[in-house]
């Protein structure tokens, strides 16, 4: 039977995604991941929405019937590194984005920070082997979206907290809840760094989480960052 990861994260000590992980532990079993804007309440009272299944372990038909529904429509792909990656990493620019609601930035500053999020996603995941359009679809743009604007995203609520003025840590026992961003950030620096990979908003976060910057220095240090053509 195929494993099938719903685990959205990067390994720190590694860089490993979490189908690597599976693979290693139970090597030749064929592995898949599922990822997609499936907040777990409104997957759970039955509302409408989509998710993307991708394996390139053999037929995805089988996993695809197992969850598409009237309420669930499931798309599949072979991009199994961006698929992981999207999920992973949008949850890190759902914390940005918790910050500039609760700092009152405004609907530009969000939009802003999202695009310029996803530019970052995309490039990290394309150096590790994705296809860049993955990250236009549900398991990148479509994650990003409902994690960093549903009130029921844990990821954006630690933003929110931390900007309001608390400690990481006193944020997270408010919280009381995994965000999965918060390791997912310096297992992404990990990566990028080894990569050559540069991820403004990112590194931001880190002085912010871990190193005690305010969030409003840590905006006003991307803000200042030298202008450059749009890539």
């Amino acid at each position: 039977a195929t494993l099938l990861s719903a685990t959205k994260g990067i390994e720190v000590a590694t860089g490993r995604r979490m189908t690597e992980v599976l693979a290693a532990a139970l090597p030749g079993r064929p592995v898949a991941a599922i990822s997609g804007p499936n907040l777990s309440r409104e997957v759970v009272a039955g509302l409408p929405g989509s998710t993307v299944i991708a394996t390139r372990d053999g037929p995805v038909q089988a996993l695809r019937a197992a969850f598409h529904s009237t309420a669930l429509r499931v798309y599949t792909s072979e991009d199994v590194v961006g698929v992981e990656f999207g999920g992973a990493l949008k949850n890190v620019m759902a914390i940005a984005a918790g910050m500039v609601d609760a700092l009152g930035f405004g609907d530009n500053a969000k939009a802003a920070l999202l695009t310029r999020g996803l530019a970052e996603i995309t490039r990290l995941g394309a150096s590790a082997g994705a296809d860049p359009l993955t990250f236009q679809g549900l398991a990148g743009m479509g994650d990003m979206v409902a994690t960093s604007y549903s009130s029921l995203s844990r990821n954006r609520r630690l933003g929110e907290l931390v900007a309001g003025g608390q400690t990481l840590q006193e944020a997270l026992d408010a919280l009381g809840e995994t965000a999965e961003g918060v390791t997912t950030i310096p297992a992404a620096l990990g990566l990028a760094g080894r990569l050559d990979v540069e991820m403004p908003i990112t590194q931001g976060l880190q002085r912010v989480l871990y190193e005690g910057q305010a969030p409003r220095d840590a905006m006003r240090v991307l803000m200042g960052r030298e202008p450059r053509p749009e890539r």
